[in-house]
């Protein structure tokens, strides 16, 4: 089993910077591909960023892409991501999913098993 928890969310104006975190315990990450979603109030859950097991390929929805970066540091079993640029409608409660071990990354929530409780992101114009 793995425990996922997210921190780094808050309030920051249009144009600001933030650096979202997930750590994980239970089991070491190196094995397992690792993406981040959000859901907007009122809006379904959506892929953000998704990252391979050893952090050389990732993947970025259009919306979000050019400002996100996930990047990750298995010896600290901790997946990161920095968002610039940001905007209003970046507002949402930002999730880290990993899927099993050895399993490619993907944009699909449905492929992704472990969930943390989500962080918060609000931003102000």
């Amino acid at each position: 089993q793995v425990q996922l928890v997210e921190s780094g969310g808050g309030l920051v104006q249009a144009g600001g910077s933030l650096r979202l975190s997930c750590a994980a315990s239970g089991r070491t990450l190196s094995n397992y591909a690792m993406a981040w979603f959000r859901r907007a109030p009122g809006n379904e859950r959506e892929f953000v960023a998704v990252i391979n097991w050893n952090g050389n390929s990732a993947g970025y929805a259009d919306s979000v892409k050019g400002r996100f970066t996930i990047s990750r540091d298995n010896a600290e079993n901790t997946v990161y991501l920095q968002m610039n640029s940001l905007k209003r409608e970046d507002t949402a409660v930002y999730y880290c999913a990993c899927r099993f071990p050895g399993h490619e990354p993907a944009s699909s929530p449905y492929e992704y098993p472990y969930w943390g409780q989500g962080t918060e992101v609000t931003v102000s114009s």
